[in-house]
This record gives C-alpha cells, sequence and structure tokens, in this order.
C-alpha cells in the first residue's frame, strides 16, 4: 500500500512538475488561457505554508492574473507595447472661441505574446482663442456672467439719494455717469436654470424657469471698456449666466430675448433687476 501511495504521488508531482519553480525548467509557455500549464513547486495537496510554495504558470492569462512563474516574461518572449514621449500640442483649431487642441505620440515597440497593449496615442484639450474674432464677435460676451440686484435697488425709484449699494461694490465710472444716462437700456431674459435658492429669496422669487425678467442697465453700471453697455447682458439665442449679489447661493442661466436692447422696452418701467 505504502509503495502504491509513493507511486501515484509521484505521477501527480511529474504531471504538475512538482519541485521545479520556474517555465523554463519545466518547459512550459502556453498561449491564452490554460490552467493545466502550471508549474507545482509543492505536491498539489500538501498544506501550503510558504506563500513561495504557490503553484505559479506559464500561460497568457498569467498576466492578467498575475500568478506567473518569475521568468514566464522572459522565457515565452512576452513583449510590452513601448511608445514615444509625447509631442508638442498643436495650435488651437479655432481663432475664435471655444476649440481644441491635441498632441501625439508614437509606437517604437509593438506588444507581443500577451504582452502590454499600447495606451491611447492621441490626446486633446480644450481651448480659447479671440485672436481672429471680429470687432462684432459674441464669444466675449457668451463667457460674461451677469451680476445683478434686485430691481427696487433702481437709481430711478431708489428712496434714499444718498446711498446706492453699487458704489459700495465698484464705481464702473468714476468720470460723471449721469452724463451717459442717454445710454441706459433694458434686456429680456428667459430663464432656463436656477438654483432652489433663489426661491426662497424674496428679492429673487421673479427667477423661475421658463419665466421672462427684465434686467436695467443704468448710469452707473455702464461699462466704457465694454463699448458703453453692462457686463453680461448676453447674446441673442445664446444661454449665458447670472449671479445674485445680495443672495451668494443664487445663481442659473439665461437667454436673451431680444436682438437689440432698447432703452424705451416696456419692462424698463418696473425692471425685475439692475446689473452691477
Amino acid at each position: 500500500m505504502l509503495r502504491y501511495w509513493l507511486c501515484f504521488a509521484s505521477a501527480v508531482c511529474l504531471a504538475g512538475h512538482c519541485g521545479a519553480n520556474y517555465c523554463r525548467d519545466s518547459n512550459l509557455c502556453c498561449p491564452g488561457r490554460d490552467s493545466s500549464c502550471v508549474v507545482q513547486k509543492a505536491h498539489q495537496n500538501a498544506i501550503i505554508e510558504d506563500l513561495t510554495d504557490k503553484p505559479c504558470y506559464c500561460d497568457h492569462a498569467c498576466l492578467k492574473l498575475g500568478d506567473c512563474c518569475p521568468d514566464f516574461r522572459e522565457t515565452c518572449g512576452v513583449i510590452d507595447c513601448v511608445v514615444s514621449s509625447w509631442g508638442p500640442w498643436s495650435e488651437c483649431d479655432t481663432k475664435c472661441g471655444s476649440g481644441s487642441m491635441m498632441r501625439s505620440r508614437r509606437i517604437l515597440q509593438s506588444p507581443a505574446r500577451g504582452g502590454r497593449h499600447c495606451p491611447s496615442l492621441v490626446q486633446r484639450r480644450a481651448c480659447q482663442e479671440h485672436t481672429g474674432c471680429s470687432a462684432d464677435s459674441s464669444v466675449p460676451l457668451k463667457a460674461e456672467t451677469a451680476m445683478i440686484l434686485p430691481g427696487e435697488l433702481s437709481v430711478s425709484r431708489h428712496s434714499n439719494d444718498t446711498v446706492d449699494i453699487r458704489k459700495n461694490l465698484r464705481l464702473r465710472n468714476p468720470d460723471d455717469p449721469e452724463s451717459n444716462s442717454h445710454r441706459e437700456y433694458c434686456v429680456q431674459f428667459e430663464v432656463t436654470k436656477v438654483s432652489k435658492a433663489c426661491h426662497t429669496d424674496s428679492d429673487y422669487k421673479s427667477l423661475r424657469e421658463g419665466h421672462t425678467v427684465c434686467v436695467m442697465c443704468e448710469t452707473a453700471a455702464l461699462r466704457r471698456d465694454l463699448n458703453w453697455r453692462c457686463d453680461g447682458h448676453g447674446v441673442p439665442g445664446q444661454t449665458t449666466r447670472f449671479f445674485a449679489m445680495v443672495a451668494p447661493l443664487c445663481h442659473g442661466k439665461w437667454v436673451r430675448s431680444e436682438q437689440n436692447p432698447d432703452k424705451h422696452n416696456d419692462c424698463c418701467l418696473k425692471p425685475n433687476f439692475i446689473f452691477i
């Protein structure tokens, strides 16, 4: 009986290459996934006390499973993909507005016999260009965010002539803004998105998705550097952003409805908001 067991154990070890440690010693190198392509460092029924005695594999699947024998790559000729360094970024693919630029790298060594695949050879990133924008381009306007205050603070209807909240924020035109009163105008917007904070503030309750609001550009908010308009007055048919000054968590998006803002617009009689 003892001889029978020894013969059986020897046969099992021979089939699993018991006692070997490397693919080279076991003469093993198998394509794909092959669970029989294994090097048994100890008897397969033995209790493994040392992790170095765990079986290792010589099939290509061991690269993904992480159980290859130490010499698998060398013995089986595994070649990983090798790529060059990244090249320089290209120029922005537009001369006005949002675009993209790219850079690339090339393959120096193709993968073979289960080696690591090649990574991406192209990268892209966003860019902004204004060098080719015409004088009337709307690109800068799309990037602006309108800073607004409640219409009740309009200087045309203020209750205290000595107080103007905007003077505490920023004085746009120190050169006697009253002389530019003829430049005032109003803009109508359709609200497309609004934060929940706007719903809880009574001064901004008119900001509701789908509602139309009127914003007045008064003399104190006119910008000489913006060709005598207010910052953030938007682009017809284009989505832009707004931000409420006295309610910091109130913000959202809207679309300007008119092609040309007009001082004589009916909404100027009682604007919902004023620009800063």
